[in-house]
């Protein structure tokens, strides 16, 4: 009897010593999780929980103190030597702690994400405090302008979604403002069309994301050499006693004087080309890179690949500063072209060719027949200006860049016109068109090369570019485009006299 009442007074000791405690919540992992934000998947592919709602109930479980000093700090243990959650209410401590992984969340959450079209990462992710991303959404969007309903990340900065309020253009020009009023020029703004459903969306970046990489080799020296090589290719194409020997060339570099005239008019053209881009960006705000001229064995040069090295506005400024070049660089060709047709040669004797090459183009080819009438029949030989052949190799090279696909000045008018969804399908079918051209043309094998390699885009967005183009730049950027077809295609009638009509 004794036994058993020394056994129960144990017990009942030990019970006094006893204290209740809460257990930490635990994520439920096997419930399917109904968030669809991409702030909840993250947190799911993090092991955490996405809302309170898929926390389990809070458990009891009974854990007995370690020795005194533990109460005596203010600490309790459990039964493994780690420290437990103090007693109290259970959902606050809960709240607090899931308030505290949420901030830790929201500003990691933004330093990844889908890069700009045609803008490179960079090399460190920037990361964006919680704080900052409340202020762009409390304070720079707003109803008047667009008002968000969801957020994401997005290269380094974060991508929100919502309505656009207005015209977009304003509405762009509003947050811009605010934007400069609390965070001066740290960040930069897009407005730009969401590629899986077309709705506006606004895009946040660091300017520190925008900075172009440094090249292993400074650009002015590569353009030198790309220039100087070019230079050397339009003055073979141009002098006739060297295009069947290259060779020769390197022995007798004197034969080279022959093709100043016509090197002089091509790069003239060139230079009409690229003058047009600059006056263009002068007056849009637009920093240019330095331009590399690309030789070419077949008509002297490809042109030049000028990069725009900022932000343009908007697609109407894409579309003015496009258009410029090939705008300056046609309208050169063609006042030399009708002045080889009206002028005689001022040799006398001019260079002979055959009828046949004037169906190489549709263009050239209509305005021969115009200019030579009867004269320009089928298998004969004629003689006839040398402008005009120079000419028509300016034309041509407006004109090849003037083809709708990558990053060409026809890549850029067709983005600035219809959009990038339909610049991505232009570019796809004109690069497949060269591609079956090149089975019959060496130039047109070339270009689809160049364009694959160095061209293909994407083009850089720009700031806004919901808003189109008003009716006198689409008229403008039209015109661009149909010229350079009809440059391109061949005159598909046979040259004959009238009286054999």
């Amino acid at each position: 009897m004794r036994l058993i009442l020394q056994s129960c007074c144990r017990r009942m000791a030990m019970t006094a010593n006893l204290n209740l405690y809460p257990m930490a919540p635990v994520p439920n992992y096997n419930q399917k999780s109904s968030c669809n934000n991409t702030n909840d998947r993250l947190r799911l592919r993090l092991k955490l929980p996405c809302c309170t709602s898929h926390m389990r109930r809070p458990r009891f479980q009974c854990r007995a103190s370690v020795n005194d000093n533990d109460k005596k700090e203010g600490r309790d243990l459990d039964d493994s030597g780690q420290e437990a959650l103090p007693s109290g209410d259970s959902d606050d401590s809960s709240t607090a702690h899931l308030e505290k992984e949420q901030d830790n969340i929201d500003a990691f959450k933004v330093t990844s994400g889908s890069p700009l079209p045609g803008v490179k990462p960079p090399g460190e992710p920037v990361k964006i405090p919680k704080e900052t991303l409340d202020v762009l959404r409390d304070q720079v969007f707003g109803f008047d302008t667009f008002f968000v309903t969801g957020q994401e990340p997005y290269e380094g900065g974060v991508l929100f979604k919502g309505n656009l309020r207005g015209e977009a253009a304003k509405s762009y020009m509003k947050l811009k403002g605010r934007l400069q009023e609390r965070f001066g020029e740290q960040f930069k703004l897009f407005i730009l069309a969401n590629p899986e459903d077309d709705r506006p969306i606004a895009v946040v970046v660091p300017k520190e994301s925008l900075q172009s990489e440094p090249t292993a080799v400074p650009e002015w020296f590569a353009a030198s050499a790309f220039g100087l090589v070019s230079l050397f290719t339009i003055l073979l194409r141009n002098a006739p006693s060297l295009q069947m020997n290259l060779l020769s060339s390197f022995g007798n570099l004197g034969l080279l004087k022959e093709g100043f005239s016509g090197a002089f008019i091509t790069a003239a053209i060139l230079g009409a080309h690229e003058i047009g881009h600059i006056l263009a960006a002068k007056s849009l705000g637009a920093e240019l890179g330095v331009p590399y001229f690309i030789p070419s064995w077949q008509i002297g040069s490809f042109g030049a690949i000028t990069r725009v090295t900022n932000v343009l506005t908007s697609r109407k400024d894409l579309l003015q500063f496009a258009a410029a070049g090939p705008l300056a660089g046609f309208s050169l060709s063609f006042f030399i072209l009708l002045s080889g047709f009206i002028l005689p040669p001022s040799d006398g004797q001019g260079v002979i060719i055959d009828a046949s090459v004037f169906h190489e183009s549709f263009l050239v080819g209509g305005i021969a027949k115009l200019f030579l009438g009867d004269i320009l029949k089928e298998g004969t030989k004629l003689a006839v200006n040398p402008l005009i052949i120079w000419a028509w190799s300016g034309l041509l090279i407006n004109a090849l860049n003037s083809i709708p696909a990558g990053e060409l000045d026809g890549g850029r008018i067709s983005l600035a016109l219809w959009g990038r969804k339909v610049w991505t399908r232009f570019s796809g079918l004109s690069i497949a068109l060269l591609g079956f051209s090149s089975l019959i043309s060496d130039v047109a094998f070339y270009w689809v090369v160049l364009i694959f390699f160095l061209q293909r885009g994407p083009i850089p967005p720009q700031a806004e570019e919901i808003s189109r183009p008003d009716d006198k730049n689409v008229v403008v950027g039209i015109t661009v485009l149909v010229l350079g077809l009809l440059i391109c295609l061949p005159f598909p009638f046979p040259f004959m006299s009238d009286s054999m009509l």
